[in-house]
């Protein structure tokens, strides 16, 4: 999609989103974002409950799986395997 220039100031909608996102951040500050985001998450967590996220997990792993194959799982397995023996290693190694 090409990007629209407002005729009066020869901005595109996307930049004129990204000033006034960089503006409300300069006003609002780091804890105003923490505390909406603590309150969103909130929210969530009362609309979908345990049940809500145990099915949000299951869709999540279901797509991974089907992502990676078991291909992807044994190379996984491979990287994990090898991060255990070098942390085993500096382990033996510090004490």
């Amino acid at each position: 999609m090409a990007a629209k220039k407002n005729a009066d100031r020869g901005m595109t909608v996307r930049e004129a989103g990204q000033k006034g996102g960089v503006t409300t951040a300069e006003r609002h500050g780091r804890e105003f974002y923490e505390q909406i985001g603590k309150k969103g998450g909130e929210a969530r967590k009362e609309q979908l409950g345990a049940q809500g996220y145990s099915e949000l997990g299951k869709k999540g792993g279901e797509a991974r799986k089907m992502e990676l194959g078991p291909e992807g799982y044994a190379q996984l397995g491979e990287l994990g395997g090898r991060k255990v023996r070098e942390l085993i290693e500096k382990g033996k190694e510090v004490a």
